[in-house]
């Protein structure tokens, strides 16, 4: 994709939605007798969230997984559009428009895996950390240099930032052409 038409998608996000495993996390889970111990999460993805919201553009996330880790890092970045356990992602895209009466071009959405594929096709712009799987990386706008859990969010993040400042996005070698 053009620079161009990528600043162009940018500038008009209001909302960015992101997946958890293998966005926010590095796709690893430690697992207890108990069940999930331990995800890592990236303080600069969280640092990014923040630099969204001071700009004005909002943060959800939308999973599949029921994670009490995933829920208390959203609790402490303070996202309240929180979706756990959801398998119909377009269908909670699509609730999510209508309740905050945006369009579909408003919204960026960063997916690392098949289950992410529809969201991806239907929004504004679409981003993918740099270790997605090749279903992702096939619709996204933008691939991130950086991988999942490692900085891809905060990447995605400063694209928008500048680009909504009138700055264009940085050059990446890896952008797919789409």
């Amino acid at each position: 994709m053009k620079h161009a038409d990528l600043a162009a998608k940018a500038r008009r996000i209001k909302l960015v939605l992101t997946d958890s495993d293998g966005v926010l996390t590095d796709n690893g889970v430690y697992y207890g007798e108990t069940g999930e111990v331990l995800k890592r999460f990236s303080i600069r993805d969280g640092m990014g969230v923040e630099r969204l919201r001071a700009v004005g553009v909002e943060v959800g996330i939308v999973t599949g997984e029921m994670s009490p880790s995933v829920a208390r890092r959203a609790e402490k970045l303070r996202i309240t559009e929180l979706h756990l356990g959801i398998k119909d992602k377009v269908g909670q895209l699509r609730e999510i428009l209508t309740r905050l009466n945006l369009s579909a071009d408003q919204v960026a959405f960063i997916g690392d895996d098949t289950n992410d594929v529809g969201v991806l096709g239907l929004v504004g712009l679409a981003a993918c950390p740099g270790d997605a799987t090749s279903f992702a990386r096939d619709v996204a706008d933008y691939r991130c240099r950086a991988r999942g859990g490692h900085g891809a969010f905060r990447e995605l993040a400063e694209l928008i930032i500048a680009c909504q400042a009138g700055a264009g996005p940085a050059a990446n070698d890896d952008e797919p052409a789409a």
